[in-house]
């Protein structure tokens, strides 16, 4: 009974795994779908977000199962608690995702992104990538140390964040009100799904060690 237990316990961290891979690929393909004003590959990230919720509707059903029948304490409880707080954080992240092919969507056939921008936005997109494949890496081998390094990556999302405002407010800004607009929203939505990416890693540290990253 404890060894089946222990085993959907281990399920839990598998499927995290995979909303991590899904999403990375959601963030992927919306970036080169806003790059390229790809419609299609918008339409497809749309979508293909319902695997995501799908994923987590089942995590979300696994821990109310678990904590109605094993009711469990010390490290295992922290382990529930924690798979939920991720599945949250990456179900979020599948929705940024969403968001920016929506930007794609809304300016097809035209490109939302002007060329003064296109580098930054290459860059975010890499970052955020990095950055969700790192946390399921860690996720999947409880590395604290690993995960410890994703508040410093995430200071180059920030970085570029703040180079899009820059761009956005210099006085050669010749796109008008509706582009700044799309690159306010764009960018906030990399830097956010980049600030989910960190939690999932800290809720790796509180996992192994019962403390939150300082």
């Amino acid at each position: 009974m404890r060894d089946a237990y222990h085993e959907e316990l281990d399920s839990l961290t598998g499927k995290l795994v995979e909303m991590t891979r899904l999403v990375r690929s959601a963030i992927s393909r919306a970036t080169t779908a806003l790059l390229d004003a790809d419609l299609q590959l918008a339409e497809s990230v749309i979508s293909r977000d319902a695997e995501v919720n799908a994923t987590f509707a089942d995590i979300e059903s696994s821990i109310f199962e678990l904590m109605a029948r094993q009711q469990p304490v010390a490290v295992d409880l922290r382990m529930v608690i924690t798979a939920l707080r991720m599945g949250t954080d990456l179900e979020r992240m599948g929705d940024l995702a969403v968001h920016v092919a929506k930007v794609a969507r809304l300016r097809h056939p035209d490109s939302a992104i002007p060329p003064e921008t296109r580098s930054t936005i290459v860059e975010m997109g890499q970052i955020a990538e990095n950055l969700v494949t790192k946390a399921g890496s860690c996720v999947a081998s409880r590395d604290v140390e690993s995960a410890l390094e994703l508040e410093q990556d995430d200071d180059a999302m920030d970085r570029l964040h703040r180079r899009l405002f820059r761009n956005i407010l210099a006085k050669d800004w010749a796109h008008g009100v509706e582009p700044a607009i799309d690159i306010t929203l764009i960018g906030r939505y990399y830097e956010r799904y980049a600030d989910h990416a960190v939690r999932v890693a800290g809720d790796v540290v509180y996992l192994v060690t019962g403390a939150r990253p300082s």
